[in-house]
């Protein structure tokens, strides 16, 4: 039997939260003279500390009820929170698998918690004869996942197995989910009371200015991420530009489409490259792709104004290139096949 109390630190099952103003009252009134605002200004106000009408769409939108969804100031603030909650500073550890999502490491860095980081294998998937036995070490409390994972475009395979084997936190980062074939684990929450999954707006939605991500999960993990982020983590400005994108689900899905179809002609384009040595699969709006250069082609093309992201100090010879509009993606390619 799962019992979440015992992977929660001490001092978060006693913490206290902080009750905000819009915490105490919740309804509608004439004169709002509670919580020490400016009266005059456009967003003057304090947002709602709960993202209310946002987790209604959400929950309508991912078939998820609102208690089981947490709004973040990007996924990150979702990452470090399930550090604070669930590790000891000093004591705990959490595993992830590399090459991966940089962030985990940082995160776990500021939070002086030790993060094991297990290789891939050749196909960048988890060896789970090596994880397996490391479930039996003493403290580690979170497992992270991106799926799929970046910088290597691929969705993992044993995420499941590592569910049903592990007793504390597995987080599942989805970010590029929408850009996927294979199914959101969101379906498989209430299977599995140990899994929290991240998703966000700052991709396919095409939102990344705005740092609105998601985290779904029981609601007993719920309650603790809303109780440890602070009082007023996301904006009005942020949560009523996520609202507006989910109300236009056929944009939202034009541009998915057209992300997709440019990412199948860079496949076929870039192939035919003699600088390029091999393009990975990828379920991601991005693709890793091994060259003969990475940090010379990188460099060229940094001089004619075009960015690339150069992995080549994670995955050997690899650029990792995001699929942009038919125009971008068509300017890459031209300054690629003139290269020497």
């Amino acid at each position: 039997m799962f019992d979440l109390s015992k992977i929660v630190r001490p001092n978060i099952l006693a913490l206290k939260p902080y009750s905000s103003a819009r915490d105490e009252f919740k309804g509608t009134a004439t004169a709002y003279l509670d919580a020490n605002e400016n009266p005059y200004g456009m967003f003057n106000r304090y947002p709602d500390p709960q993202q209310k009408q946002l987790k209604e769409a959400l929950s309508k939108l991912k078939n998820v009820p609102q208690e089981n969804i947490f709004v973040g100031n990007g996924s990150d603030e979702a990452i470090d929170l399930c550090y604070r909650i669930f590790c000891e500073p000093g004591k705990d550890s959490a595993l992830t698998f590399t090459p991966t999502y940089g962030m985990y490491s940082v995160s776990a860095d500021i939070n002086n918690v030790t993060l094991v980081e297990l290789p891939l294998d050749k196909n960048f998937q988890i060896d789970v004869d090596k994880t397996l036995p490391l479930f039996k070490r003493e403290n580690l409390k979170l497992v992270f996942i991106c799926s799929p994972n970046n910088p290597t475009g691929n969705s993992i395979d044993a995420i499941e197995t590592i569910l049903k084997n592990f007793d504390g936190i597995v987080v599942v980062d989805e970010a590029y989910i929408d850009f996927s074939a294979s199914a959101s684990l969101l379906e498989k929450l209430e299977l599995y009371p140990n899994l929290v999954v991240l998703q966000t707006f700052s991709k396919a939605w095409g939102l990344a200015a705005a740092r609105v991500g998601l985290a779904y999960a029981s609601a007993e993990i719920i309650s603790y991420f809303n109780k440890v982020k602070p009082p007023y983590n996301v904006s009005r400005l942020n949560y009523t530009v996520a609202l507006a994108a989910i109300s236009q689900p056929e944009l939202f899905e034009n541009q998915k489409n057209k992300l997709l179809a440019e990412r199948e002609k860079m496949v076929h384009s870039l192939q035919k490259l003699n600088v390029v040595k091999k393009v990975y699969p990828s379920d991601a709006n991005f693709l890793l792709v091994e060259v003969t250069d990475a940090d010379g082609i990188y460099n060229s093309l940094v001089q004619k104004g075009i960015i690339l992201r150069n992995r080549n100090n994670v995955v050997p010879d690899c650029l990792r290139i995001t699929i942009g509009s038919a125009e971008e993606n068509d300017l890459l390619l031209t300054a690629l096949n003139e290269l020497p």
